[in-house]
């Protein structure tokens, strides 16, 4: 079914998946070219770097890009190249992207589909329809995909200049389960209001409920501030633990923490990092303030922000930091712009995605050894990566 067909009409608006470790093999799309770029030191291992640009709500123009690491081209809109009778492209609102195997899965949010591509040459496997879908993760035999649920918010300023809701609906999101020997959902769980990031460990799904439309609607006004743990046997939900308002992504190290990043409330509670033991998650640990950005390596989480968040007149700085079992070190990297979006490839190999004014292309750089080593023009709003 074509994304036409799928479009659900709503107000709503990973790095590391499996990581490849076969020799790089030749993939048809070599025959693609870009801007060529200096991949010197980048890991010998993989063979592209997925780059989704999210595109503008209601604009349909999500792209893909990836920087093939055989030669260093940087290709723009490959998905469109290489699924030429796609007829609307990508879709509108490219949200989260992540390989699994051999194929490479986005969640398309405003158009309601989970497209599934080849890695080797990303070209369409299947759409699958799920409702306003957030973010990505895979355990087993199964993807799971966190959703909004068709949640919504409308309104405008009236004559004295205030604004107020004409118009809402506010379900508690959902998390939906996909067969991946079918590419068919094959389930669904209720959990928080508006669900973003998700992460599995050991048999459990961790998802961060940020409330992004509740926020907007009376009585409360007020952001969700829970993650929901579901037990990916009986999928259904095990527990729940109160964390901060408005939850963003969460990664699993692989060693038993849960780290949770937090936007706060843009007025008096920063954005943030949290870490949730799994052994004892009711008790969440606040590890530090400022996340604009996150990406995992690894069994480290590298956060990018700024303390100057509230001030919307500056021109910001930012800083980056890592932390790993709940050990913050200060990592040698100042960025400014828009940082929207990174990936760390080793160490000291970072790509961020800088957004820009948010409506014309946007960056991709390249920073080693705390330098900008290059920059390449991406679509609009470059928010996530994937490695191949």
């Amino acid at each position: 079914m074509r994304k036409a067909t799928l479009l659900l009409l709503c107000g709503a608006l990973a790095l590391w998946a499996c990581r490849k470790e076969d020799p790089v093999i030749p993939s048809r799309d070599a025959g693609l070219t870009g801007e060529t770029l200096d991949v010197a030191g980048f890991p010998s291992s993989e063979g592209k770097v997925f780059v989704l640009n999210e595109g503008g709500m209601g604009s349909n123009n999500a792209t893909l890009d990836f920087l093939r690491l055989s030669d260093g081209a940087y290709v723009t809109g490959a998905f469109r190249k290489m699924n030429p009778d796609a007829g609307a492209g990508l879709g509108d609102v490219g949200n989260d992207i992540a390989v699994n195997g051999d194929r490479v899965w986005i969640v398309v949010n405003n158009s309601g589909i989970v497209e599934v591509l080849s890695a080797e040459d990303e070209t369409e496997v299947a759409a699958i329809a799920v409702p306003t879908p957030r973010r990505i993760a895979f355990d087993g035999e199964y993807a799971y995909v966190t959703s909004w649920a068709g949640a919504y918010a409308t309104g405008g300023y009236g004559p004295d200049g205030s604004y107020s809701v004409t118009d809402y609906d506010n379900p508690k999101g959902r998390v939906f389960r996909i067969s991946l020997r079918t590419l068919e959902v094959d389930g669904s769980v209720e959990v928080g209001y508006q669900p973003e990031g998700i992460a599995c460990h050991d048999g459990k799904l961790y998802v961060a409920n940020s409330g992004g439309i509740s926020s907007q609607l009376p009585p409360a006004y007020s952001y969700d501030n829970t993650v929901s743990i579901i037990d990916t046997r009986t999928f259904q939900v095990s527990g729940t633990v109160a964390v901060q308002v408005n939850l963003k992504d969460v990664y699993s190290d692989g060693e038993g923490h849960i780290y949770v990043t937090t936007l706060g409330n843009f007025w008096d509670v920063h954005s943030g990092l949290y870490m949730l033991d799994v052994s004892h998650p009711e008790s969440p640990r606040h590890i530090g303030d400022y996340v604009s950005v996150s990406a995992l390596r690894g069994n480290t989480v590298y956060c990018i922000g700024t303390d100057t968040e509230f001030d919307w007149s500056a021109v910001h700085s930012y800083t980056a930091w890592s932390c790993k079992g709940g050990t913050v070190t200060p990592v040698p990297l100042s960025v400014s712009g828009t940082p929207y979006g990174l990936a760390v490839l080793d160490e000291d190999i970072f790509l961020v995605g800088d957004a820009g004014d948010y409506f014309n292309p946007g960056t991709v750089s390249c920073y080693s050894k705390g330098e900008r080593r290059w920059s390449v023009t991406a679509g609009v709003c470059p928010g996530h990566f994937a490695v191949y």
